[in-house]
């Protein structure tokens, strides 16, 4: 029986890293497109998908007993009296011979992957074009569309896309995880964006209409009310991210309200002092 340790050059206790990296390595070396042998190419491949999956390296590393020539119940012919009848009445079937040591059939195994967008770009969607090498060392390019209003974290399956190291058994997914940057100026909060708008005092005080400009570049007139507080928090609906499951929907642009003090001259304070009197 061949040895997939001795086969990738790794110890039994080599971590999943190691083993990816053992894989990746052997198989560019032999691989048939580059003049490799392909009996040892497919030796590899047969190696990394048991000792990359975690339940088939278990199975691997602690098989089940196999019983040849001894009797391991003591004498009885391979049972004590009854078991095989218990075991009848249990299930319809000895599971010591026939369907009891079934191997699980191979999976093709879930490939995880990660991109990165910008906020705007979660905004508007984006449409992905990527290349992919599977583990079988095929090179695979992924057309994906990032819908709009898309989570940072959120990830996206993609059916039949993955692993087909083991061409007899259907092929794996790939998970997409969508990471989404962080914005200079707004702030994501569910379907709302969070950003502030500065106004002096003086503008606080008496009002005043101003230009801020949405995630998508529109510029959007916003009224400042006289008596307007620091702080205070303004809302205009339909201008922040599309909601995910339909994008005819979107949620709010929150606006916090900071207001600054200028610096007065000299003359500025006294007739400002004599406004006060």
């Amino acid at each position: 029986m061949t040895d997939h340790y001795q086969t990738l050059g790794i110890n039994k206790n080599a971590s999943p890293d190691d083993i990816k990296k053992a894989y990746r390595k052997l198989a560019s070396q032999h691989h048939p497109d580059k003049g490799g042998d392909k009996t040892k190419f497919q030796e590899i491949q047969a190696a990394y998908a048991t000792l990359s999956d975690p339940e088939q390296r278990n199975q691997y590393d602690n098989p089940r007993p196999q019983f040849h020539g001894g009797d391991p119940f003591g004498g009885f012919g391979g049972f004590p009296p009854g078991f095989e009848d218990i075991f009848s009445a249990m299930s319809g079937a000895n599971p010591f011979f026939g369907q009891g040591f079934r191997q699980q059939p191979q999976r093709n195994r879930i490939l995880n992957i990660q991109t990165a967008i910008s906020l705007e770009e979660a905004f508007h969607g984006k449409d992905l074009l990527a290349n992919l090498q599977l583990p079988s060392g095929r090179e695979q390019v992924l057309e994906i569309k990032i819908p709009a209003g898309i989570s940072d974290g959120t990830t996206l399956r993609l059916a039949g896309m993955g692993d087909d190291s083991i061409p007899s058994a259907p092929r794996g997914d790939i998970h997409l995880t969508v990471n989404v940057h962080p914005h200079h100026k707004f702030a994501r909060q569910g379907d709302d964006l969070l950003c502030k708008v500065d106004i002096t005092c003086i503008d606080a005080m008496l009002g005043k209409t101003i230009t801020v400009t949405t995630i998508d570049g529109k510029n959007l007139e916003v009224t400042i009310n006289p008596g307007t507080q620091h702080g205070q928090i303004l809302a205009a609906a339909g201008y922040g991210m599309p909601k995910v499951n339909d994008n005819r929907f979107k949620g709010r642009m929150l606006m916090s309200v900071d207001i600054s003090i200028p610096k007065l001259t000299e003359e500025q304070k006294i007739i400002l002092q004599q406004l006060t009197i």
